[in-house]
């Protein structure tokens, strides 16, 4: 049977992208501003899978002694560079199909229902960002277990933060947020309801920020499936992130397509869209190779897919803590 469509009447245009831009603007702010710049949305329209750039290695030990008793010949030294791969991962909307009959019987008018979606597809692509940043930076960072605090069997403490700190060493000042699941938030700010547990002041590094103090650095929450993990019991990841730790860009126009689909019983609205956006994580690349392009979210969950280029472990995306 022929499906009759028209394309001027069921989505609002001018509505639904207000409510879009609505719910991704009063996010927005959060995702970069609370995280100080740990986990940060940009714009970025690029062609093609991945977005590629290149980088001069840092050169070890070229800054040595002079003997200045010496005429020997000196080596030379060699720069190399190496290559940086982010990935463009590709999502669509719906399609969502309503009748319009469902809307008169509501007293909603089409506008309306262009409103509503928005909002709620602008705050369903945000959560699709975090998400799979957090699932991007997760898989890097377990991946190199020099930046790994392994799980002791028991339940985050503030020591827990100060060890993930010490792996960055002289640099710990760089990791400038706490991304955790909130199971491990609440162990912590329980642990501040004792006394004898409280922390005050650790020199001027340690300061009560929110409800709970966690060493100067603030915290984002969500409940992320990639912040757990199951060993012998279900256990927890705690992130400890530098600044442009991990980027997701938005790197290609988002499409929606609305249409009323006639031939039916009652006339359906539908609407169908597509979006991508390209994933980095500092001081990784994506694994072309092994990774491929379009890749699936277990794909962006697999550490070897993420290939370490930084040659110090300092100039990565940050620390995992592994607790209970």
């Amino acid at each position: 049977m022929a499906i009759g469509k028209t394309s001027d009447f069921v989505i609002y245009s001018d509505e639904f992208f207000a409510g879009f831009f609505e719910g991704i603007v009063t996010n927005t702010a959060a995702f970069n501003e609370a995280s100080r710049g740990a986990l940060r949305l940009v714009p970025g329209a690029h062609e093609g899978h991945y977005q590629k750039e290149s980088f001069l290695k840092r050169i070890a030990s070229f800054v040595t002694r002079r003997d200045i008793t010496s005429v020997a010949a000196a080596t030379d030294l060699a720069m190399t560079q190496g290559e940086n791969v982010r990935v463009k991962i590709n999502r669509k909307i719906g399609p969502i199909a309503q009748t319009l009959d469902a809307w008169r019987k509501i007293g909603r008018d089409p506008s309306t229902m262009s409103l509503i979606l928005g909002q709620m597809v602008g705050q369903e692509v945000l959560e699709d960002y975090v998400r799979t940043a957090i699932k991007g930076v997760t898989a890097a960072i377990r991946a190199n277990t020099a930046m790994v605090v392994a799980d002791t069997g028991a339940i985050i403490t503030h020591a827990d933060l100060a060890t993930g700190l010490s792996k960055f060493g002289d640099q710990a000042g760089k990791i400038v947020c706490w991304v955790m699941h909130s199971k491990p938030y609440f162990d912590l700010v329980k642990a501040q309801v004792t006394p004898a547990t409280t922390i005050f002041e650790i020199g001027s590094l340690a300061v009560r920020e929110g409800i709970t103090p966690l060493l100067g650095r603030p915290a984002i929450v969500v409940d992320a499936p990639d912040l757990t993990f199951v060993d012998t019991t279900t256990d927890y990841v705690t992130l400890g992130l530098t600044e442009d730790g991990v980027v997701v860009i938005e790197s290609e126009i988002r499409e929606i397509v609305s249409d009323v689909v006639t031939g039916l019983e009652n006339l359906v609205g539908r609407v169908q869209g597509e979006y991508a956006f390209t994933l980095g994580v500092k001081g990784f690349t994506w694994d072309v190779t092994n990774g491929g392009a379009g890749p699936t979210d277990a794909a962006i969950a697999t550490g070897t897919n993420w290939d370490q280029v930084a040659t110090d472990d300092k100039q990565t995306a940050g620390v995992g803590i592994h607790t209970q």
